[in-house]
Formats: C-alpha cells, structure tokens, sequence
C-alpha cells in the first residue's frame, strides 16, 4: 500500500479519457487510475444542502448540458445527473461515496475548490474535513486559497495540506486580483495563512524563487498539469512527483 501521493503519478481527475466514454472526477476514471496504480487528485464543490461533492467546475453546463450552478442543486440532484458522454452513464458523486468507492486503495490528493463567499467556504472544508475524519486511507487536501487552507485546518485537520500555485501571471485566470495579491500568491508569502506542508505548482512556474527554496528546504513539490510524456524528466528535475492527464506516464 502507498501511504503518500508522492510515491506514484497523481491522475488528474481520475485516469480519463472523453473521446473513450470516462469522464473526469468520474467513478469510472476512479477506477480505471487505481487499476494501473496512480494516485488520484479530484476536486471538491459544496452543493446548495451543504454537502462535499466530487466535481471541478463552478457551472454544471460543460459536464452535464444543464446550466446554472453547482451550488444552487442539491446533492440529491447532482448525484442523479449524468455526466455527458460516460459510457457508464456515470453521474457526480458526493464526497462521501467517492471515499466508500476508493476505500483506501490509493492515496488521494482533493482540491477544494475556491467557493463564492466565504460562509461557503467554511461550510466546504467543515464537511470535507469532518468526511476525512472518518476516512482510512491516504489523503490530501489542497487549495489555491490560503483561508481555505486555513478552514480546514480549523476544522480540525491535521494531516497534508497543499497550497496550489502558479506563476500568477495569466489575465484570464487571475485578472480580477489585485497586483499585491498576485504578488502575495507568488511568493508564497500567505504562508503565517496557509501553513502548507507541501506545493502543487504549474508546470511553467517550477523555477519560481519561492518554489526553488521551498524544495530546498524540503518541502515536497507536486506540478500540475503534465499532458505530454516528452515534459516528464525535466519537471522531475525540479519536482518530487506529477499530476498528469492524457497520457500514461507509468512503465
């Protein structure tokens, strides 16, 4: 048994593939990553009821057709919504059976994702935190947002915590923050925040100063999102292990 995601490469979203019927953050992508021995990383959104579920985007439309978003349905609701095009006819899980699905089988990195406000965001990494608790197996969660780091900290976790990061200089990503902000992000100065134990920095970013010292210190580094084989060896000059998708990065 695994007992770090670092140990193996990390499927992003599950082990996938679109044009073949599996779907990301699906069950059957779970399961197809666990069967040639990656980790997984998955995403976490907090439906209308308060509940963790496995899903990345802020809007149902691109996964499902339905439009609106995911946090104005109901766990119940998005659970019985299949994702387009699953041969499977595979539909979100809520966090809850996505752990009784992995059972400890691999370990987990989960992102929970960025939520609109900040009673939101406590109410996510509550759930998350107090689903984990009960949780067996390997697992990891992680975050762009250093509160949210902090939410789950405060809600009583204390294993692995990851702050996701990237160069933040893309317009169409981080247009809406503040250039301090973006400044603050970069270097990792968040960090009397956040308190990461480790890093899962974008591919391009990896010579980042603050990324550099963190792996020189010894904090472990993951990189995201690794979609061509041929990037593998130079990302692991400067990176402990990959999140990748489109390919398979294993022997």
């Amino acid at each position: 048994m695994h007992s770090s995601p670092f140990d193996q490469p990390i499927a992003h979203r599950g082990l996938h593939n679109r044009e073949e019927g599996v779907i990301e953050n699906s069950a059957s992508a779970f399961e197809a990553a666990i069967a040639r021995g990656f980790a997984i990383e998955c995403d976490l959104q907090l439906t209308s009821d308060g509940e963790a579920v496995v899903f990345h985007d802020h809007d149902l439309e691109r996964l499902t057709g339905r439009s609106g978003p995911i946090h104005a349905v109901t766990a119940g609701e998005i659970a019985k919504t299949p994702l387009l095009l699953s041969k499977s006819g595979d539909c979100p899980q809520t966090f809850e059976a996505f752990l009784a699905q992995i059972a400890g089988r691999t370990p987990l990195v989960v992102e929970i994702k960025h939520q609109p406000n900040a009673s939101a965001r406590d109410a996510l990494a509550k759930r998350a935190v107090a689903l984990a608790k009960a949780y067996t197996g390997p697992l990891a969660f992680k975050s762009f947002d250093p509160h949210t780091l902090k939410a789950v900290r405060d809600a009583g976790y204390t294993g692995p915590l990851g702050i996701v990061t990237y160069a933040y200089r893309k317009p169409e990503w981080d247009g809406e923050i503040s250039p301090l902000q973006r400044f603050v992000l970069r270097h990792l100065l968040h960090w009397p925040v956040s308190r990461f134990t480790f890093v899962s920095c974008e591919r391009t970013a990896l010579a980042l100063p603050a990324i550099r010292l963190c792996r020189a210190l010894g904090t472990k580094v993951m990189s995201w999102t690794i979609r061509d084989k041929a990037h593998v060896p130079a990302v692991l000059r400067q990176a402990d292990q990959i999140v990748f998708e489109g390919f398979d990065p294993g022997p």
